[in-house]
């Protein structure tokens, strides 16, 4: 059965000029969590932001004239579509992609500007994929699954070649994000089949665990899924294909939530300037809360499979990660209301070096006394420390402090 080590081996040439080896780097924000030894690996840095070109790619190259000449067509609503997109044009390939109605605009503008026909369909992710086997059949098309699909696997595994080329018997453990399986497959048959020690650990979305459900039961299972910023690793059910390699070569699944995942996007962006998507911090998320048991000895490898991260999004997690660390405040005020309150409470502020974001009165709408006002701010500090500091300066001058807390 494909794909085999040698199957991986054959796909390499495939991937074109494109899809070259990505960085493998030591990650010295983990290490200064705690967590030594734990390299990162860079699919976020491929052009269209993911992992997913690897499996495209070779797909796409080993159809034949006539295969190539009826077009491909693909259901996705992220990386896969783009991944897609972009290498059927590069190999002059008509591509037809079906996505959500409600995909968000950035995602159908990429992967139209890749070169896709872009078709939008249904209200989820299963309609979508009920129209491109509709079309399959009424226009002929050859389908590009995007994870259930042998060459798919076969293409993703060319990651695992290149860790083992970069560690060799170094390499103890790698840490792969896991929604239907290709990407751990085609890494685990890599990495397996020359090091048989390396423990091969799948991470998975709280939201959507399909993969350790149907390990757990010895069968596929399909389960329900909720909303999760995570999305990239939020499938219903994993692969026929994939699920017999995730059987025979996965050691260990762990399940992250969302503010996890939050936790460990904000870490990599500060600690490591890497833009990172909810589905490729899962693997630093559960290495980060201690999800994982990590090998002593060796090298430990975090796949971070895609980059493709909405801003608004990444603004809240941003703000919601600065206020948990101290460094985004808001505080409530109460003394009374006398000219010169406002004046005295940002000079002390001022005085301890935060910087106020913004200010507001409340008088009717406070609980307080008719000669009190309220005044809430908003502030920028060093931190928690500083915070306490600010807080403890106010209260010497008579006023009632609290921090609002999300």
């Amino acid at each position: 059965p494909m794909p085999t080590l040698e199957d991986i081996r054959t796909a390499r040439p495939n991937l074109g000029p494109s899809v070259g080896n990505t960085p493998c780097r030591l990650s010295h924000a983990l290490a200064r969590r705690g967590a030594e030894n734990v390299f990162l690996k860079f699919e976020s840095l491929h052009p269209t932001g993911s992992f997913k070109e690897r499996g495209a790619a070779n797909k796409l190259a080993r159809l034949d004239e006539a295969d190539r000449a009826r077009g491909v067509i693909t259901a996705s609503a992220g990386n896969h579509a783009q991944a897609v997109a972009y290498h059927a044009t590069r190999l002059g390939i008509r591509s037809t992609v079906v996505m959500p109605e409600a995909t968000p605009l950035i995602k159908v503008s990429n992967t139209r500007r890749h070169g896709a026909n872009v078709v939008l369909h249904g209200a989820t992710f299963d309609d979508a994929v009920d129209e491109a086997l509709r079309r399959r059949e009424e226009e002929g098309s050859i389908l590009v699954h995007a994870f259930n699909d042998e060459e798919i696997v076969a293409g993703q595994g060319t990651l695992g070649l290149e860790l083992v080329e970069q560690f060799g018997d170094e390499l103890a453990a790698v840490v792969v994000p896991v929604g239907g399986g290709g990407l751990m497959s085609g890494i685990a048959i890599a990495v397996k089949e020359q090091l048989p020690h390396v423990r091969m650990i799948g991470v998975e979305a709280a939201a959507a665990p399909s993969a350790k459900a149907s390990l757990d039961a010895g069968e596929i299972r399909k389960i329900q899924t909720s909303e999760t910023i995570s999305d990239g690793i939020a499938i219903k059910r994993v692969g026929d294909v994939t699920f017999p390699y995730l059987q025979r070569y996965v050691d260990d699944v762990a399940v992250v939530d969302d503010e996890e995942v939050a936790a460990a996007i904000l870490l990599l962006l500060e600690g490591e300037k890497a833009l990172v998507e909810g589905a490729g911090a899962a693997g630093v998320a559960a290495i980060l809360h201690d999800k994982v048991e990590l090998p002593e000895d060796g090298v430990t490898v975090a796949v971070l499979c895609g980059g493709n991260i909405d801003v608004n999004i990444l603004s809240r997690i941003i703000d919601r990660g600065l206020v948990e660390d101290g460094r985004l405040a808001r505080l409530e005020v109460t003394g009374r209301d006398r000219p010169g309150l406002l004046a005295g409470l940002t000079s002390v502020v001022a005085k301890l070096g935060a910087n106020v974001l913004e200010s507001t009165h409340h008088r009717a709408f406070a609980d307080i006394s008719v000669g009190e006002v309220a005044v809430h701010l908003t502030l920028e500090t060093r931190g928690r420390e500083h915070v306490e500091e600010i807080v403890a300066a106010l209260e010497r001058k008579d006023m009632e402090v609290e921090e609002e807390v999300p």
